[in-house]
């Protein structure tokens, strides 16, 4: 067994605690007030050090250090220049008990041990040192776009939230737009040459203000935090308002979006106020409302800028009342009850149940259109099939009386208790079978047939003895509720396997709409199986008629008008079913598939605008390609050209021999490189229009890859050819305008002196020709781009549009051929052509 501090915690230091001061925008006083604080802790006898503070040349700041032990910086030198950055070596040997720390969100300099000085800052805390720093709210990441947005300057330095979010202690240093204007106007920020600039840009007083506005937000949110760890912890379930919490609570019904809004009017009178909606599940799992409109409602609460919320009680007004209480709200929204005023005596509305368990929560009753309109109940539907009623009835009727024939001939040995438990037990039986309404009758049959057959005296409807009356009371009671469970057991069970027929439809149509992978021909094919439907179709509005988007099954109805049930999408597309009237309760599920066709049109739709921006993006990097081609890639050799005729033709220079085969020279390699670019430029064209059309026949590579390789000055392409390769299937003149743009470009990026390769071998059923080059590679990652129009990878010298790799992918796809990459031992790329011999071609 281990003895305590084995593990070493008992040598662990405690962690540090961290002080942040918050500021709303720089200049507000935040390492001012750090120093200050500093100086008030020395004063009590605290060790206390200056790690790092950035005066930024304020006199009021500097003057703050003296009297302070501050730590040298560690000088680092990155490209050719010096900075200074936090010595953490030199905090943690020196171990004092507080270290001051500026700037918590600042990036370091390359070769500390830390790429964020809040992670040198971790260590430091790690060690036990408390930490006192300061960040500005435009630094933190989750502000970070917002603060561009107000700004329009883009924040570099940023630290995680929970970096400040977790501190001990955040004080904000907190200073009016005006006030802060006025310091930077007296010099007290910046330098003079800075302070007309930043007066007229980010220090704006909207700027300011809505900076200063952020921090206040964002720190009353972690105040709020704290708050309800608080409560939490001791335990507290009233609520506190320390700020506006308006929860709504929605039932699903049309009503609620009445609530929803008036809500959200209530939220918005208080700056930072919160809306939250709940819903509340009944305990037996069966829903209180359709799933499509507790989904609408939930994206309208959205839409609003609130929350929805989803809990589980067995009673509704509790449950509200303990969501309020949990999220610390300071208002409820409830709708006036639907039901009628004779209900509502024998049971009071949710909203005067929530009124007497809120306590110090207001409140607030909403009337509507629906308010004292009375709710229409649903229909007893039995859940037992129509041939058992059928047979219940039959048995109800006829039991009772074959069962008083029977009693009748053992009258003398069967005494009255033990008749009335048959005749019990025959109407259990009726329940069983036929549901209540048959076991009423049953018993109130068995009733008069016990009274007058066996109940003295026999022959009349009387009963002279009290125990007698009695006994026959307690057997119609028992036989009534008897038939009353166990039809209520019958209903629960059919409704049961509904809801989880339900349920497994509902998953399956989540899973689709999850997936993005149905089509709307799919939805409707899964709505006709899954209601067992002669056809269904998908219709939306043309002109004065309907057009079909899918369909499913035999005689789908062509227009609403001739199916037995239509579902909405939207409001130009409809759900047309024909085969059979479906019920009511079938309602949600069809909704939730009248909902999952209008998303799969939608992300149809989505895909296709997509797609066609992708084609549009494509199309405009070709354009502007082209654009860059013409303006410099296409006028570089022409003005080289330009110039040397000029030269040649001046008569205002005395050139000699050398100089007049320079500018020969010039020209040619000039009118070359134009020429290669006007050919690849075309083929590209000619490939993407697909008019290139390949003349296929059988040929010798010492026709093609002589002339491809022409042009070069000696020594720069080596050929190793074998003279007895076989023939090859192959378009002669494409195939020499596929080797040359490899030889172009390898030669291109090859190392000087160093000459390209070009072979050629059989291998397989093809001869591979490779271009070898021993130039920079490239990485694996890129190889997947490099046959891409207008991909330099790198190339900076200007000598190409980045096109000749993509012509000869697609010039070697025209003639059957292959072509692909691999790299060259020892550094360089290798490109494969693999043309098929002419026995395979043919």
């Amino acid at each position: 067994m281990n003895r305590p501090g084995d593990d070493g915690t008992a040598d662990r230091p405690r962690r540090g605690r961290l002080t942040v001061y918050l500021g709303a925008a720089p200049g507000v006083g935040k390492t001012y007030a750090m120093l200050d604080e500093a100086h008030r802790r020395q004063a009590r006898g605290t060790d206390v050090v200056v790690g790092l503070v950035e005066a930024h040349g304020r006199a009021a700041t500097a003057a703050q250090l003296d009297g302070l032990e501050v730590l040298p910086r560690r000088v680092l030198t990155y490209r050719g220049s010096e900075f200074t950055e936090l010595d953490l070596d030199a905090v943690l040997a020196r171990a004092p008990q507080v270290a001051m720390i500026d700037e918590l969100a600042h990036t370091n300099v390359p070769g500390t041990a830390h790429a964020k000085r809040w992670q040198d800052v971790q260590d430091i805390l790690a060690a036990g040192i408390d930490v006192v720093t300061t960040v500005n709210v435009q630094h933190l990441e989750s502000l970070n776009d917002d603060v561009e947005s107000i700004t329009g300057v883009k924040q570099r330095e940023t630290v995680p939230d929970h970096v400040v979010r977790d501190a001990d202690q955040i004080q904000l240093v907190d200073l009016a737009p005006e006030a802060l204007r006025r310091r930077l106007a007296h010099g007290n920020v910046y330098r003079a040459e800075q302070i007309d600039a930043s007066l007229t840009q980010y220090f704006r007083v909207g700027n300011l203000t809505a900076l200063r506005e952020l921090a206040l937000l964002w720190l009353a949110d972690r105040v709020d935090d704290a708050l309800t760890s608080y409560r939490r912890d001791h335990r507290i379930e009233s609520s506190w308002p320390a700020r506006e919490r308006v929860v709504v609570a929605v039932t699903g019904g049309p009503e609620s979006d009445t609530l929803l809004r008036r809500g959200a009017r209530i939220a918005q009178r208080a700056a930072g106020s919160e809306l939250l909606a709940v819903h509340v599940l009944a305990t037996d799992g069966l829903p209180s409302a359709a799933p499509a409109r507790i989904a609408e409602q939930r994206i309208l609460v959205e839409s609003l800028g609130g929350s929805f919320h989803t809990v589980v009680g067995e009673d509704v007004p509790t449950a509200i009342v303990d969501f309020s209480r949990g999220v610390n709200a300071t208002m409820i929204v409830v709708g006036v009850s639907r039901r009628s005023r004779w209900r509502e005596a024998l049971r009071e509305s949710n909203g005067t149940e929530i009124a007497r368990l809120a306590d110090t929560i207001d409140l607030h009753l909403v009337t509507h259109e629906r308010a004292r309109a009375g709710s229409r109940r649903p229909g007893r539907s039995s859940g037992l099939s129509g041939r058992r009623q059928v047979v219940g009835w039959v048995i109800a009727i006829l039991g009772p009386v074959l069962l008083t024939v029977v009693l009748s001939d053992l009258r003398d040995v069967i005494s009255l208790p033990t008749q009335l438990m048959l005749f019990l037990a025959a109407t259990v039986l009726v329940a069983l079978v036929g549901g209540l309404w048959p076991a009423i009758v049953s018993a109130v049959v068995g009733f008069i047939l016990l009274n007058w057959f066996f109940t003295i005296p026999t022959g009349q409807l009387t009963i002279s003895e009290p125990e007698n009356a009695l006994a026959l009371t307690v057997f119609v009671l028992v036989a009534v509720g008897v038939a009353s469970v166990v039809d209520l057991a019958a209903r629960r069970t059919t409704e049961a396997f509904r809801a989880r027929a339900e349920a497994s439809a509902l998953a399956a149509v989540s899973r689709s709409v999850l997936s993005a992978d149905d089509t709307a021909a799919a939805v409707v094919a899964r709505l006709r199986e899954t209601f067992t439907l002669e056809a269904v179709s998908l219709l939306t509005k043309h002109g004065s008629g309907w057009d079909v988007l899918a369909k499913d099954g035999i005689r789908p109805a062509l227009d609403p008008e001739d199916a037995q049930v239509v579902l909405t999408v939207d409001d130009e597309r409809v759900l047309a079913l024909t085969g059979r009237v479906l019920p009511a309760s079938d309602r949600r599920v069809l909704e939730a598939f009248a909902s999952q066709v209008g998303v799969v049109l939608e992300q149809e739709r989505l895909r296709a605008q997509a797609e066609q921006a992708r084609i549009l993006g494509q199309a405009e990097a070709t354009r502007t390609a082209l654009l860059a081609a013409v303006s410099h890639d296409l006028r570089t050799p022409l003005a080289t050209i330009r110039a040397s005729v000029d030269g040649l033709t001046s008569t205002d220079l005395d050139l000699d021999e050398a100089d007049r085969a320079a500018l020969v020279r010039t020209l040619e390699e000039s009118t070359a490189r134009l020429e290669r670019l006007i050919d690849n430029l075309l083929d590209l064209s000619r490939l993407q229009t697909g008019s290139v059309r390949p003349v296929m026949r059988a040929t010798s590579l010492d026709e093609i890859v002589p002339f491809a390789i022409e042009g070069y000055l000696p020594g720069a392409v080596m050929l190793d050819v074998p003279d007895d390769l076989p023939l090859v299937h192959t378009d002669p003149g494409l195939l020499e305008r596929v080797v040359a743009n490899l030889v172009s470009n390898a030669v291109r990026h090859a190392r000087t002196g160093s000459p390209v390769v070009v072979n050629a071998a059989v291998v397989g059923g093809d001869v591979v020709v490779r271009v070898v080059d021993d130039g920079p590679g490239v990485p694996d990652e890129v190889k997947a781009h490099m046959f891409e129009a207008f991909q330099r990878l790198g190339d900076t010298t200007g000598a190409g549009l980045g096109l000749g790799l993509a012509v000869a992918d697609g010039l070697s796809t025209a003639v059957g051929a292959d072509l692909s990459v691999e790299d060259t031992p020892g550094g360089g790329l290798t490109m494969l052509v693999s043309v098929p011999l002419a026995e395979q071609g043919a």
